[in-house]
Formats: structure tokens, sequence, C-alpha cells
């Protein structure tokens, strides 16, 4: 009797190994929501260079690969109620590792140094805010499977609560992504967990899509334009002087 119960639990170990490893299997790629303009990887965040690129319209990618990393990229607009014509947008971007629970549901577990947000209110000024961002996340499920109208692999995915969030779609196997690893490391910051001496909300003012690195930018001098400085510098004028009554002496021999 006990033997085997022995084996009936073995294969209840060996069955759930399976299918979390086939669920853990079937997120691997890259997905996107229908406009299929936004995607992970360099084409939304270069870490480099601290750059956000605004896609044309909004919506949300994830990607995930099977050494246990995901990436993920956010753009939305955020309502106006006080100026409906007016609404503000925001992009984040971060990165980390994932777990498949036991129960089915997903943990993201982001490297908290690396995560980046842009906010932008073009109503209320040029310059975007820039900060850092990190968000664990919790998915109660997920389920994969061949959607019937695009017959294409199509990602569910529901929140804390269970709400449903907007379908992805498979756009690239493997996954678009940046390096798995932390792009901006700090003293103590390494990776999921740790703490960063840095001042992780330090905010800086970006213009949306097109501005400069901060490093650069002050690297970059330009002086007043002095269109009249010759002209009024006394030295010149006293040069000028000896050179017209030499002309007019050579003048007056000549003539």
């Amino acid at each position: 009797m006990v033997h085997s119960q022995i084996q009936v639990a073995f294969v209840a170990v060996v069955l759930f190994s399976y299918a979390s490893a086939q669920a853990s299997t079937s997120l691997l790629g890259t997905w996107t929501t229908k406009s299929r303009k936004v995607f992970t990887g360099p084409g939304f965040y270069d870490p480099v260079t601290e750059r956000m690129f605004e896609p044309n319209v909004t919506g949300i990618s994830y990607s995930f690969t099977d050494n246990g990393w995901f990436e993920e990229a956010y753009y939305r607009a955020v309502p106006n109620p006080g100026n409906p014509s007016c609404p503000s947008g925001v992009m984040q971007w971060q990165h980390g590792t994932y777990t498949v629970n036991a129960n089915g549901s997903l943990s993201l577990f982001p490297l908290e140094v690396d995560g980046r947000q842009l906010e932008s209110s073009p109503c209320s000024g040029e310059n975007a805010i820039y900060t850092r961002y990190n968000q664990s996340e919790y998915f109660e499920r997920f389920s994969v499977y061949t959607d019937a109208y695009h017959n294409v692999p199509r990602l569910d995915l529901f929140q804390f609560d269970g709400s449903p969030m907007n379908p992805m779609y498979l756009a690239y196997s493997p996954a678009q992504m940046l390096p798995t690893q932390t792009l901006n490391p700090t003293a103590t910051a390494t990776g999921r967990g740790t703490k960063s001496t840095s001042t992780s909300n330090t905010k800086q003012k970006r213009s949306m899509g097109h501005w400069q690195d901060p490093v650069r930018q002050n690297l970059i001098k330009t002086e007043p334009a002095a269109p009249y400085s010759v002209w009024l510098n006394p030295d010149n004028w006293w040069w000028m002087g000896i050179g017209m009554t030499a002309l007019g002496s050579v003048g007056y021999f000549l003539f």
C-alpha cells in the first residue's frame, strides 16, 4: 500500500514538472498587442545613451527566454479629464527574471536599477520627466493558444485580481530583447532583491523622442555671435588708420 502511494506521488511530481516545463516553454518569444507597434528590445530603449523611442501608437510588449529572463515595454496614453484633447503619454521599460509558480501563476522580478519611465505631457511643457522604474508583477494565470481569428499564437495574461490584460500575439521567436544582465550596475545593486545607493527617484527633463544625452549636452558649448565685435575693436581702427595714411601718401606721389 505504501509502495503504491509512493508511486502515485512520484507520477504526480513528474506530471507537474512536465506541465510546468510546457507552460514555461509556451511563453518563449516576444509578444505584442494588436497594434504591433510596440516591441521590447533596442528599438524601444537604449541603455547606453539612456534614450527611449516613442512608437507611433500605444501598446504593450513582453518577452521571455528559456533561461528565466523577461523584458517588458509599455506605451500608454493617460486621459486628461480637465482637457480631453491633451492626454499624457507614459513609456515604461524593465527586465529581470520570471518564475512560473506551482499554482500556474506567473511572477516577474525586475532588476530595480535598470527600469526606466518617461512621462510626457505636451500641453504642460516641452520636456518629459525621465525616472527609474521598478515594479514587480504577479499574474494570477496565463494562457497560450492559437488565436482562431488571426491564426497565430496568442498570450492572455490575467492580473493579480484576475482581470485580463489586452491579448498579445507572438511577434518574434526567439525573443527580441536587450542583453539578459544588469545594464546599469551601481556599487551595490547588481540584480534582484538588492538595493541601490544611487538616487533611484532622480528626475531628468527630456524632450520626447529627440532629446540629447545630458552628458553630451553639457559638452556642447556655443559662444554668442558678435557680428560687430571686429569693427568695434579700437586696435583694428588704429591699424586701419595707418593703412589709409599709407595709401594716401602713395596716391600723392603718383598723381
